[in-house]
Protein backbone atom coordinates (compact mmCIF):
# COMPACT_ATOMS: atom_id res chain seq x y z
CA UNK A 1 0.00 0.00 0.00
CA UNK A 2 1.43 3.58 -0.77
CA UNK A 3 0.99 6.09 1.70
CA UNK A 4 0.39 9.57 -0.12
CA UNK A 5 1.73 12.94 1.49
CA UNK A 6 0.19 16.01 1.40
CA UNK A 7 2.91 19.42 1.66
CA UNK A 8 1.88 22.55 2.98
CA UNK A 9 3.99 25.53 3.75
CA UNK A 10 5.11 26.93 7.53
CA UNK A 11 4.41 30.22 7.35
CA UNK A 12 6.74 31.07 9.52
CA UNK A 13 10.09 29.55 7.84
CA UNK A 14 8.42 28.77 4.22
CA UNK A 15 9.57 24.91 4.60
CA UNK A 16 7.38 22.12 3.61
CA UNK A 17 5.49 20.24 5.81
CA UNK A 18 4.30 16.81 5.39
CA UNK A 19 1.04 15.89 6.26
CA UNK A 20 -0.73 11.89 5.88
CA UNK A 21 -3.50 12.18 3.47
CA UNK A 22 -6.07 11.23 6.39
CA UNK A 23 -5.44 14.43 8.84
CA UNK A 24 -8.28 15.65 11.01
CA UNK A 25 -9.59 19.07 11.44
CA UNK A 26 -8.14 20.11 14.74
CA UNK A 27 -5.36 17.92 14.71
CA UNK A 28 -1.34 19.05 15.50
CA UNK A 29 1.76 19.51 13.45
CA UNK A 30 4.62 20.53 13.41
CA UNK A 31 7.04 22.61 11.35
CA UNK A 32 10.07 20.14 11.18
CA UNK A 33 12.79 23.30 10.44
CA UNK A 34 11.29 26.20 12.89
CA UNK A 35 9.45 23.47 15.53
CA UNK A 36 6.09 25.82 15.13
CA UNK A 37 2.78 23.97 15.97
CA UNK A 38 -0.03 24.11 13.60
CA UNK A 39 -3.56 23.33 13.91
CA UNK A 40 -5.15 21.63 10.78
CA UNK A 41 -8.31 23.95 10.33
CA UNK A 42 -9.73 22.73 7.71
CA UNK A 43 -9.84 19.38 4.95
CA UNK A 44 -10.62 20.45 1.54
CA UNK A 45 -8.71 21.98 1.22
CA UNK A 46 -6.04 21.57 3.71
CA UNK A 47 -5.92 24.90 5.69
CA UNK A 48 -3.40 25.14 8.55
CA UNK A 49 -2.76 28.09 11.41
CA UNK A 50 -0.62 28.50 14.08
CA UNK A 51 -2.03 26.59 17.01
CA UNK A 52 -2.63 29.18 20.02
CA UNK A 53 -0.28 28.70 23.06
CA UNK A 54 -1.78 27.39 26.14
CA UNK A 55 -1.84 29.36 29.37
CA UNK A 56 -0.12 27.89 32.35
CA UNK A 57 -2.41 27.63 34.90
CA UNK A 58 -0.34 26.34 37.63
CA UNK A 59 -1.97 24.00 38.80
CA UNK A 60 -5.30 25.65 39.56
Amino acid sequence: MITQEILVECGVCGANIELETNVEINELVDCLDCTTEYEIIGINPILIQEAPMEAEDWGQ
